[in-house]
């Protein structure tokens, strides 16, 4: 789901994030799913600020998870879509 997509409420409550937040929702926006080594690479932002927007954005419900069948250690990280929301 793209940003301006976005219900009005989530939106907001996008905006609320810290910058980190939002360049690895962008981030997934344009990449698709990435592990946070990928993410790590993507952005160049440290571990533990990718670790910590991550944690974020699943609180928030705009990221979901599911293991890296290559390397079951890893987690892919990939945009949550809830079809239950009409499109803004």
């Amino acid at each position: 789901m793209r940003p301006r997509n976005l219900p009005e409420h989530r939106r907001s409550q996008l905006s609320e994030c810290p910058p980190s937040a939002k360049l690895i929702y962008i981030t997934l926006v344009h990449e698709g799913p990435l592990t946070q080594g990928q993410l790590v690479d993507e952005t160049t932002l440290p571990k533990r600020t990718v670790r910590s927007a991550l944690d974020r954005l699943e609180r928030l419900g705009f990221v979901d998870s599911e293991v890296h069948f290559p390397d079951a250690r890893k987690k892919v990280f990939q945009l949550f879509v809830d079809e239950s929301e009409p499109d803004a």
